[in-house]
């Protein structure tokens, strides 16, 4: 039996399969989609099996409700090969009347679409899974929960047990949950060899174009050293021209942007917009973002000792892993991750918004008490301009770091939290 580790998912699928007809479960490959979905499904199809991938498209093309029949949840993994399936399975969901009758893995968007007539509102429900948190890899304790802060509790209690190097390391390993049972320069090996895949075959295969790997390169390359910046794709375009006079036009870029997106390989953060005090004018660009930050250290060809020895480089990188792993927790609360900035520079790396309105501010720092200083400042300025008399105050404010041997309250109401401490 596969080795595995609780995932937030796990729970979420559950809810989900109990709500609706189908459950669609989207994210990057080796994210662990399948076997999640394994562990709720009573039966089991791989679309992409070597040796029935050519049948399983032809049922597919002539009779697709013979490729549903067994006991259910049924699982249909790679379901996006054979787009024709979604209006089957919506048919079936409405004439069997049932709840929780299938599950769909897909680590792409469909390439062709035009089989597709509908958008499956009320018969299908949508989970979105990434590589794993530190909490779900086994890294972080757990002591300090995201869920309690939105209830501002006057104190906290943690211990961080990870030190920087084993922060380096994790960027460098990412969250791949079969990585999390390897050691050392074996788990390492393995977003390279997820990087290799995906410039050399998988940004292609999305939808069958045909692109470069060696544009692919520069542009993961460019993108690596813009995580959290919201880089025009002009910028991008001229890191790529330094070692490609001949690099591909913006247009070509944007697509290469999108392919990668539609292989859930960049995952863009989306702007903030608040009810502010003052009118100020509001960044609305996207910030650029890998859905893991191992992605960017194999693009960069570094390693740990290569972070800690360029602490500006791994601080920009930690905020992917952090980003990622509030991504994780947001979803398990019903919310999104955002980023603010304003056009004076005033800056929030993430800003939890639930659907209920209710929203806290973070900050993510490498820690030392001047950066926690300035992140909290840095949250108290922004929360002080937002406007309460047109919606919520925020439930809390925190600086989240990469070291420091306690999560704690300050006394003005910050709270300083290792993300060795964190969960959902």
């Amino acid at each position: 039996m596969k080795k595995y580790k609780e995932r937030i998912a796990d729970r979420m699928l559950a809810r989900k399969l109990a709500g609706k007809g189908a459950v669609l479960i989207e994210g990057p490959k080796w994210c662990g989609k399948t076997t999640t979905a394994e562990r709720q499904a009573a039966s089991v199809l791989y679309m992409d099996e070597p040796t029935q991938k050519e049948q399983n498209l032809k049922i597919a093309d002539i009779n697709p409700q013979a490729l549903l029949l067994g006991k259910t949840p049924i699982l249909l993994d790679e379901w996006q090969i054979a787009p024709k399936l979604w209006d089957t399975i919506r048919f079936e969901v409405d004439h069997r009347d049932e709840l929780g009758q299938f599950i769909l893995t897909g680590s792409a968007v469909p390439a062709d679409t035009h089989e597709i007539h509908h958008s499956g509102t009320g018969r299908f429900a949508w989970l979105t899974m990434r590589p794993m948190s530190l909490y779900e890899s086994g890294e972080s304790t757990g002591e300090v929960s995201i869920r309690e802060l939105f209830d501002t509790p006057d104190q906290i209690l943690g211990i961080n047990k990870l030190t920087i190097d084993d922060l380096a390391f994790l960027i460098c390993r990412g969250g791949w949950p079969r990585t999390t049972f390897m050691k050392g320069n074996v788990a390492l090996d393995q977003a390279k060899d997820y990087y290799d895949a995906v410039i050399k075959s998988d940004v292609s295969r999305v939808d069958g174009v045909k692109r470069n790997p060696e544009r692919v390169k520069l542009l993961m390359r460019s993108y690596s050293r813009h995580q959290g910046a919201q880089a025009p794709i002009s910028t991008i375009s001229a890191d790529m021209r330094i070692n490609d006079e001949e690099s591909a036009d913006i247009k070509t870029i944007t697509s290469y942007i999108e392919a990668l997106k539609k292989i859930f390989v960049i995952e863009d953060s989306v702007a903030w917009n608040p009810n502010l005090r003052s009118k100020t004018a509001i960044r609305t660009s996207d910030t650029r973002y890998f859905v893991d930050p191992s992605i960017a250290v194999a693009a960069l060809g570094l390693g740990p000792q290569d972070l800690t020895g360029d602490l500006n480089t791994m601080g920009l990188l930690f905020e992917t892993l952090c980003v990622r792993d509030l991504r994780v927790f947001a979803d398990a609360l019903d919310g999104q991750v955002y980023h603010f900035r304003d056009k004076y520079g005033l800056e929030c790396d993430a800003v939890l918004h639930l659907r209920n309105g209710k929203f806290g501010l973070v900050e993510v720092k490498l820690g030392g008490d001047k950066l926690i200083e300035e992140g909290a400042t840095t949250l108290k300025t922004l929360a002080g301009k937002i406007d309460t008399d047109k919606m919520k105050a925020p439930s809390f404010l925190m600086v989240l770091t990469a070291i420091g041997k306690f999560a704690y309250r300050r006394e003005d109401g910050v709270y300083v939290v290792p993300i060795g401490c964190l969960k959902d």
